[in-house]
C-alpha cells in the first residue's frame, strides 16, 4: 500500500504543477487580482494584482487525484466522501468569498456572520454524516493509553475543529509560501499516521492534499506568481480538520497544527490586549507580521515557520506511532 500512498501524492503534484501554468494567465486575463488591506504591512502593497484564487489549483488536483487512486485500487470509502465533501464545502465558501472581494469588489468578502453560517453548515452535515457511520466519539490522549468519551458533545468538539483549523489556515496565508509549506508538513504527518494506522482511504487523501500543495509551492513560493485565496486556505484547514477526526487523532492537531494555533492565538491575543489595556503585544499580528516589522525578510520568516512546522509534526507522529 505504501505505492498507493506515493502514487496519490505524485499524481497531485503532477496535476498542480501542470494546471498552474494554464489557471494562471487566465487568472490574469479575469483581472481575478489580489486585493492588499491598506492596514497590512506597506510592503505587501507591491503584491497588489497578484492572481488569487489559485486554491482552485490545489482542491482540483486532490480531487482529481483521491478520485483516480481511489476509484482504481476500491477506496472509495465513506471517509474519501466526507473528506471530498468537506474539502469542496469550505472551498465553496472561500470561493464565494474571493469572489465578492476580487470580482465584485467589496473588500470584506463574505461578513462574519455569512462565513460563519456556512462553515456551521458543512461542519453539522460532516457529523451527522459520520456519526451514521457508529463512529467513536471518544478522544486518545497523545503518548498514552488514556481515552474519555466525550457522547454527544463530540459535536461541539468536532464544530470546533472544522471551524477553529479553517480560521486559523486562513490566518496564516499572509505571505509567499507560508501556509503552502506548512500544510504540506502537516498533511504529510497525517498521511503517516493514518497509514501506520491502516487508514489507507485517509492517507492517500491526505497525501494528495500534499502533493498538491507541493505542486503549487513552486508558483507560490516567494516572490509568488499566485496566491491560493481564501479558496484554498478555508478548503485546507476543513480538511486537515478532517483527516484529524477521521484518524482518531483529534488532540494531535494542536502540536501538527501548531503553527495555525500559534497564528490565531496571536490574533486572539493582540485584539484582547488592545481592548482591555489599549497597548498592542505584537507589532502587527498575525505574527508572521511581527516579525515582518520587526526587520526580518519574508523568506526567513517563511522557511522558519516551516521549520517548526516539521519540529511540530515530528513530534506527533513520534506521540502517535512510536509512544
Amino acid at each position: 500500500m505504501t505505492f498507493v500512498i506515493l502514487f496519490s501524492m505524485a499524481l497531485a503534484f503532477l496535476i498542480s504543477l501542470v494546471f498552474a501554468p494554464l489557471f494562471i494567465p487566465m487568472l490574469r486575463i479575469l483581472k481575478f487580482g489580489q486585493y492588499i488591506r491598506e492596514e497590512g504591512p506597506k510592503s505587501h502593497q507591491k503584491k497588489a494584482g497578484t492572481p488569487t484564487m489559485g486554491g482552485i489549483i490545489i482542491v482540483l488536483a486532490i480531487i482529481i487525484s483521491t478520485v483516480i487512486v481511489a476509484i482504481k485500487y476500491h477506496l472509495m470509502t465513506t471517509d474519501t466522501y466526507l473528506l471530498l465533501f468537506v474539502t469542496l464545502g469550505y472551498a465553496l465558501i472561500g470561493f464565494l468569498d474571493d469572489f465578492i472581494k476580487v470580482v465584485m469588489k467589496r473588500n470584506l468578502g463574505l461578513n462574519s456572520k455569512q462565513k460563519l453560517i456556512g462553515q456551521l453548515i458543512v461542519a453539522v452535515v460532516f457529523f451527522i454524516v459520520l456519526i451514521q457511520t457508529h463512529f467513536s466519539t471518544s478522544i486518545n490522549i497523545p503518548g498514552t493509553h488514556i481515552s474519555f468519551n466525550l457522547h454527544w458533545a463530540y459535536i461541539v468538539l468536532v464544530i470546533i475543529m472544522l471551524l477553529g483549523t479553517s480560521n486559523g489556515t486562513n490566518l496564516t496565508d499572509g505571505m509567499d509560501g507560508l501556509l503552502t509549506g506548512t500544510g504540506a508538513i502537516a498533511f504529510g504527518a497525517y498521511a503517516i499516521i493514518a497509514y501506520n494506522h491502516v487508514d489507507i482511504d485517509v492517507a492517500l487523501f491526505s497525501a494528495a492534499v500534499a502533493g498538491a500543495l507541493l505542486g503549487f509551492l513552486i508558483f507560490n513560493a516567494h516572490p509568488a506568481k499566485v496566491f491560493m485565496g481564501d479558496t484554498g486556505s478555508l478548503a485546507l484547514g476543513g480538511a486537515l480538520a478532517g483527516v484529524a477526526i477521521l484518524t482518531k487523532a483529534e488532540l494531535l492537531l494542536i502540536i501538527i497544527g501548531g503553527i495555525f494555533v500559534i497564528e490565531t492565538l496571536s490574533v486572539m491575543l493582540q485584539v484582547f490586549f488592545f481592548k482591555t489595556t489599549g497597548k498592542r503585544i505584537f507589532k502587527m499580528s498575525p505574527l508572521h507580521h511581527h516579525y515582518e516589522l520587526s526587520g526580518w525578510s519574508e523568506w526567513r520568516i517563511v522557511t522558519t515557520f516551516w521549520l517548526v512546522g516539521l519540529i511540530f509534526a515530528v513530534i506527533a507522529i513520534l506521540l502517535k506511532v512510536w509512544l
